[in-house]
């Protein structure tokens, strides 16, 4: 399982990409599809076209990271593909990871911390 540090975005590509781009192809990816800098801090999956693969690129200070999963049997629950990308929560994707339906989770609201006055 992958662990993000708190405040890392999570950003997933809607619309498969070919997969066998590396670090500077997955990198291009980011800037023209999600619109999104690559060495922000950030961690951007993508998916292939058949939705049992995944690839996960990451900055981690020092340099580029690349993840990949292939699933034996089955495939991962994507959403629908469309332009763009959308912002998962570091539960959804220990959920996508698992291949388990990450959709029907909420992330709850931001508390606000009371005030004392």
């Amino acid at each position: 399982m992958i662990s993000v540090a708190p405040g890392t975005k999570v950003h997933l590509a809607c619309r498969p990409v070919d997969l066998r781009n590396g670090f500077d192809g997955l990198a291009a990816k980011v800037q023209q599809v999600l619109r999104a800098d690559p060495f922000s801090g950030h961690l951007f999956l993508f998916r292939g076209k058949r939705g049992d693969y995944l690839k996960a690129l990451y900055w981690d200070g020092s340099g580029l990271c690349l993840f990949a999963k292939r699933l034996e049997k089955g495939r991962f629950v994507w959403p629908p593909i469309v332009d763009g990308g959308l912002v998962l929560s570091p539960a959804q994707l220990a959920l996508l990871i698992e291949g388990i339906d990450w959709r029907r989770t909420v992330v709850p609201e931001a508390t606000v911390a009371p005030s004392l006055l």
